[in-house]
């Protein structure tokens, strides 16, 4: 059905973290491994992230998971991002209870996160059902998942490590904007927002962007002790980029930086396996509203942002102070979230709407499309009311990587990242399930798709809970790593 695994397993050791560039920790004896498993499926399967799916047809590149184990002498932890638009809970705990029972590592300090590419083979299931069997696919990623991390274990070996940011500012737009009075269409309620997402581009009616963005690119540069580097865990909050061409499964920019990151490092370290994860950006993406860019051939656009995000990243990892001694954290909750329960009105008119003749197959009839998802939106309310959403960070010396099961707006990722007292911190989206948008709730009142019922299932409040829980679980990991004292002056350039 699939592909066979594919391997490329390296010599992987995170060591202790710079908290800043130029900054460093003294050397240690931290152990770690990596590795890097195909999951490319095969022609024909659905590749989603539009309203309706698209059957695939080509392969333009690989998908993979890439497998990052960390190990102080006491905990272990494993990070691992998928080349996936996202992932169905169960999908997710399935392989982290594996982990847990076939190779020894707590299920609670494995993160699986995926990348948002939209031009991947679904892995979503049902999204309006909390648990499901595994089908095919599904089983063949947890596969690769646990391979992986099998396989970082078994080349685990020491290194060193060091952390620095840059700023990628020209490749991120808030995609949510405020319209001139009149000018909003109706969204498929019949109803009028106050901001619109993707509006056209250059045109005369945008007042501005409703929200920020994020150009920071977090960058864990590893290497082994003669200086040959080993890996790069580096995160970005810019959505996805596309212009694929029609049908074609690929890895969006996610991958291409990877390819690009280990080129640029030359053949001394064509071993070098980098990790691209998505941070925060559930309303930022690559489109400049205010000045259109002229058309492109498919993947030019990607290409030029990968490169170019590429290489800063490398160009950073020459100015890096290296060491390897800190001690590993972990945390993971499953906090209680209610989901949005329709109200009698939206009910009615769902019903309404899905009794009306049904389009030509193919068409995009968005109030269809939301009737039908307010009706499942419902039901799964009705049978469970409230939801466990699961919740983690992990702590790597004083770092901070914290985890939501969302497509996370900006600002809630810039909040962590400003009040977590583990510093430096970072925020990643779609770890350990799907569950919709998370906007705050300032971008609720403002209504737009990703608040639109269907696109969005959690309360609006939802987003305040979910950073509450994550900054708790900060403040327990930065009081451990103080009491651990982890922070040494030594340095290895």
């Amino acid at each position: 059905m699939l592909l066979q695994y594919r391997t490329d397993s390296f010599l992987l050791i995170l060591c202790c973290v710079a908290l800043a560039s130029g900054t460093s920790v003294s050397a240690g004896s931290l152990r770690a491994g990596a590795a890097r498993v195909a999951i490319t499926p095969e022609i024909g399967g659905d590749i989603v992230g539009g309203f309706l799916p698209v059957r695939a047809t080509e392969l333009h590149d690989p998908l993979h998971v890439r497998c990052l184990v960390l190990d102080d002498g006491i905990n272990r932890l494993a990070i691992v991002v998928c080349d996936l638009l996202g992932m169905h809970r169960s999908l997710g705990d399935s392989a982290r209870r594996r982990i847990e029972k076939e190779i020894g590592i707590a299920k609670e300090a494995v993160m699986i996160s995926c990348t948002h590419t939209h031009s991947a083979t679904s892995v979503l299931g049902n999204r309006f059902e909390t648990e499901q069997e595994l089908d095919a696919y599904q089983t063949t990623v947890a596969d690769a998942i646990v391979e992986g991390v099998r396989q970082a274990v078994l080349t685990s070996q020491p290194a060193q490590l060091g952390f620095t940011t840059i700023q990628r500012p020209d490749h991120v737009f808030n995609r949510r904007w405020f319209l001139k009075p009149g000018s909003m269409p109706p969204n498929p309620f019949g109803e009028i927002d106050m901001v619109k997402m993707n509006p056209s581009a250059g045109s005369a009616d945008l007042i501005e962007p409703a929200g920020p963005t994020d150009p920071t690119v977090s960058i864990l540069a590893v290497r082994q002790p003669d200086g040959r580097m080993i890996s790069v865990f580096a995160s970005y909050s810019l959505h996805y980029v596309g212009g694929v061409g029609n049908g074609h499964i690929s890895s969006d920019y996610f991958g291409m930086f990877c390819d690009e990151l280990v080129r640029l490092a030359g053949d001394r370290n064509a071993s070098m396996v980098p990790m691209l994860a998505n941070g925060t950006s559930g309303d930022i993406n690559n489109i400049n509203f205010r000045t259109p860019r002229s058309g492109q051939k498919p993947y030019e656009q990607m290409q030029l942002v990968a490169h170019d995000v590429a290489s800063g990243v490398f160009a950073a990892m020459a100015t890096l102070n290296y060491s390897g001694d800190l001690s590993l954290g972990f945390r993971y909750r499953e906090e209680p979230i209610s989901l949005r329960m329709p109200t009698p009105e939206q009910i009615q008119w769902a019903t309404s709407t899905l009794a009306s003749p049904a389009p030509s197959a193919g068409s995009t009839d968005l109030p269809r499309i939301y009737a039908e998802r307010t009706l499942q939106l419902a039901e799964q309310a009705k049978s469970s009311p409230i939801i466990r959403l699961p919740l983690q960070v992990l702590r790597i010396g004083d770092i901070g990587i914290g985890t939501m099961p969302c497509e996370v707006f900006c600002e809630i990722g810039l909040e962590f990242k400003r009040t977590s007292k583990l510093q430096p911190a970072m925020l990643l989206s779609l770890a350990h399930g799907y569950f919709g948008y998370l906007p705050s709730v300032r971008h609720h009142r403002l209504g737009g798709y990703e608040t639109w019922l269907g696109t969005n299932r959690l309360e609006p409040t939802a987003s305040v809970t979910m950073l509450e829980s994550l900054l708790q679980m900060s403040d327990e990991l930065a009081l451990e790593a103080t009491e651990k004292e982890t922070i040494a002056p030594a340095t290895t350039k």
